[in-house]
This record gives C-alpha cells, sequence and structure tokens, in this order.
C-alpha cells in the first residue's frame, strides 16, 4: 500500500530596519518592528490559522487517518509568542490529536551547517528545546534549513543521535532512481532519509494557480489519480511543501484550501495512506544509499546552494559571520546571543541573490540587501569586541575565561562550606543554650 508523506515547512525570519553606516557603534537596535509584525499577522490571518483549522477538521473528519508534519524555527516561534499567540495554541490543538509531527531543525533557519559545525549543533540542541517546552514532545526526526543536506551533513546529523531525515530528491543525485523509497545516508546506514517527490511537490507549490499549465485546473480526484498510477513498488511518496502556500503563494479564491480537504476522500477511494515521517522510518527499510559529497536543496532548478552562497556578496557575508562565532559563543550577553542568531536567519542571505528576482525581499536590489547587513554586522562586530577585544586570541581568550569559571565555581562551593559551618555553629551554640537552661530550670 502507498503512503503520503506530507511535510510543511513554518518560517519567518526578523526583518532588519534600514541600516546606515552613521548608525554603526551608535544604534544597536537593528529590526523593522513594524514591518515584521504587520506580515506575521497578516500571515496568519490568511495562511496559517485557517490552514490549521482547516488541518484539525480533516483530521477529525478522516478519524485520525489524515497525518501531516511539521518543521517550525524557534524564530518563526518566537513571532508567534510576540504577533500571534492563538496560533501556538491552533498548533498545540494539532499535536494533541497523535496525527500531527514535529521536526526538528536549526533554530535561526540558518546556513550553520555549511560553514560553521558548532553552531549548527546548537542551534539544533536549542530547537529541540523550544519545541519540548512549547508544546511537550521531543522531536525525532531531522529536516535541515531548506532540506540541505550533504554526506558532512548527514555524518553531523547521525552523530546528534537522528535516525531519519527529510532531504530533496534532486535528479543530478539519483539519476535514474525514484524519490518515492526509502534511502539512507552514504556515511551512516542507519540514518534513513525521505526524499522529496519534485513533480507532485511542484504541482502544489508552482503550478497550481498557474492558467497556462495544460494540467490546468488541479483537482484533487485528478491529483491523487496520478500519485495512484505510479509504479507499484514505489510505495512512498513525499510532498514536501512550503506552508504558505495555503493562502499565501495561492490565495483562497485558488481553490488551494477546497483541494487539500478533498484529498484524505480520494486517497481513501484509491486505496491511499497518510503516514508520518517517524512511522515510516520505522516500518520501512532503505532499498539503497544515495552518495552526496556536495550540498544540495530544495530550491531553483539546480537544487544546490546558490541561491544563498553562490556570489562573492553571499559568500563575503557569510564569511564575515563564522568568523565573529567563537567569540559570540564565550559571551553571556543575552542581547547578543539573540541577535546572532537572528541574523544568521538564511533569508538575509537569500535576499542577496542575483540569480533571479526575488519576490519576498523588501530591498531594492541585491546590493543594497548586502549593503544594510552588513551595516548591522559591523556594528554587531563592535559590540562583542568590546566584550572581547581582537587583541586576544581565541584561544588565550577561552582559556582565561575557563579559568575565571573555575575560579567562580571554587568561590562557590567555599562559600556553601562557609556557610555550612556557620550554620553547625549556630546549631551547637543553640544547643548550649538549651543545655545551660535545662541545667538552671533543674
Amino acid at each position: 500500500m502507498k503512503s503520503i508523506c506530507l511535510y510543511f515547512q513554518v518560517h519567518q525570519p526578523f526583518r532588519l530596519r534600514r541600516y546606515r553606516f552613521f548608525d554603526i557603534g551608535n544604534d544597536h537596535y537593528y529590526y523593522d518592528d513594524f514591518q515584521n509584525g504587520e506580515i506575521f499577522r497578516k500571515i496568519s490571518e490568511i495562511c496559517y490559522l485557517p490552514a490549521n483549522r482547516m488541518l484539525l477538521e480533516m483530521i477529525k473528519k478522516s478519524e485520525g487517518t489524515f497525518k501531516v508534519a511539521f518543521s517550525i524555527s524557534g524564530i518563526a516561534l518566537e513571532q508567534m509568542e510576540i504577533y500571534s499567540p492563538e496560533l501556538i495554541d491552533s498548533f498545540t490543538a494539532l499535536v494533541k490529536t497523535g496525527c500531527v509531527e514535529l521536526l526538528t531543525e536549526t533554530y535561526a533557519h540558518s546556513l550553520a551547517s555549511l560553514g560553521n559545525p558548532d553552531e549548527f549543533k546548537s542551534q539544533v540542541r536549542m530547537h529541540t528545546d523550544k519545541i519540548k517546552s512549547v508544546f511537550g514532545v521531543k522531536p525525532t526526526v531531522f529536516r535541515n534549513t531548506e532540506l540541505i543536506y550533504s554526506d558532512d551533513i548527514s555524518d553531523a546529523v547521525y552523530r546528534m543521535g537522528f535516525r531519519g531525515m527529510l532531504t530533496e530528491g534532486a535528479k543530478h543525485v539519483l539519476g535514474w532512481k525514484s524519490a518515492n523509497y526509502m534511502y539512507s545516508s552514504a556515511t551512516h546506514k542507519d540514518l534513513k532519509l525521505l526524499l522529496k517527490n519534485d513533480r507532485f511537490s511542484e504541482d502544489l507549490s508552482m503550478r497550481f494557480a498557474d492558467y497556462s499549465w495544460t494540467e490546468y485546473p488541479l483537482t484533487a480526484d485528478k491529483y491523487i489519480g496520478w500519485i495512484a498510477a505510479t509504479a507499484p513498488a514505489e510505495n512512498i511518496i513525499n510532498i514536501f511543501l512550503n506552508y504558505e502556500v495555503m493562502g499565501s503563494l495561492h490565495n483562497a479564491s485558488t481553490g488551494i484550501f477546497d483541494f487539500f480537504k478533498a484529498l484524505p476522500h480520494f486517497a481513501e477511494q484509491s486505496m491511499l495512506t497518510f503516514a508520518l515521517p517517524s512511522e515510516l522510518f520505522a516500518t520501512i527499510k532503505a532499498v539503497d544509499k544515495i552518495i552526496v559529497p556536495y550540498p544540495m536543496s530544495w530550491v531553483d532548478e539546480e537544487k544546490d546552494c546558490s541561491s544563498w552562497l553562490g556570489n562573492v556578496l553571499q559568500k563575503e557575508a557569510f564569511r564575515k559571520t563564522n568568523e565573529i562565532s567563537e567569540r559570540v559563543r564565550l559571551c553571556n550577553d543575552r542581547r547578543i546571543h539573540q541577535d546572532w542568531l537572528y541574523l544568521q536567519s538564511s533569508d538575509h542571505f537569500y535576499y542577496m541573490n542575483t540569480k533571479h528576482y526575488n519576490l519576498f525581499s523588501m530591498y531594492d536590489n541585491p546590493y543594497d540587501a548586502f549593503n544594510n547587513y552588513m551595516n548591522v554586522l559591523s556594528d554587531f562586530i563592535l559590540r562583542v569586541e568590546a566584550q572581547y577585544p581582537t587583541s586576544i586570541e581565541n584561544e588565550e581568550l577561552n582559556s582565561l575565561l575557563k579559568t575565571i569559571q573555575n575560579q567562580g565555581r571554587e568561590i562557590e562551593q567555599l562559600e556553601k562550606k562557609l556557610a555550612l559551618i556557620e550554620n553547625t555553629k549556630v546549631k551547637k551554640h543553640e544547643s548550649k543554650l538549651r543545655v545551660s537552661k535545662s541545667l538552671k530550670e533543674g
């Protein structure tokens, strides 16, 4: 029996305000609060909230046979808490059904896996902790930012304890193979992989509302018919989408909500089931491994990482960001750590993309995006260096901090011993007073 694995990505960055050269060193607040709030509330109203209500209704109507997975970035969760708390409640209701699985990703929806292994591990741990604290569940399946994957990344993911991961089913990697099977990592056979089916995913994300498409209009029965017609041995169809496909990328007037509502009915008629990633990893064996020496993603025709790191602007911004990472990790300043996470969102690098027009960018052009980001980064670096001067080498600084931390712990232990001694003295004195009083009364 074929299973459909339906997965949605949920992410919104903290967009930067217009930050000029003369602000460097004078103003340490970087974000456009008005725009961030306006955009998030709007997307919540037209996409997230109505889509969540629809999915909850579909789960109840199907009596739990309809299932779906989400990855929600830590930064998106923070914005939900600020701008749309009811959205947290909405996702919580979905999770409680047992038919919705939450996946782990990088907290900041960052590119850390491409050049900063320590930061990558740190953000994965942060995201896991955030999901557990908000929803009370611990994710067991990993999905990297924008489905970015390589053999080296799979090695890091395996060593963090994950045994299942989602990624792209790129043609240049698969060759003649089909994405509709379970695969494993080339570095660790115990790390299983679900690969995105490009055709069925992009029929919804890119072609659904395209009037020039020969298959327009796409109906649920036609779509399920295509899936059912795949080769009998192909038992997994992975449909991976940006959640904004519902109501935002395709507005409600296109019929996108009605399309999804009808899917469970026609799937049941065609003997198709819906399954969560963890269920598939637990029950299906890998048929082969895939070898991915260079990072791939689910973006553009090339399915590589050039949309974020393809030109000199992006590479320079990424290099400067990673240069300061070790000193940031040594900081105890909560505000610096928060800004550090927000500045790592992959969106900032995507806005510098010179490959094609960027629909989601608030900048006039990629160079404007680069200049604004680098101005912000310059001020951020000044703040970090004010605490940890560049005149001190990282190793020397780390050694000094460890010495200070060890001395702090030693002082704390001595203070506890002193308090215990003082407490013992007080108790002995009180005991002597009680004995003396007793003798006098006797």
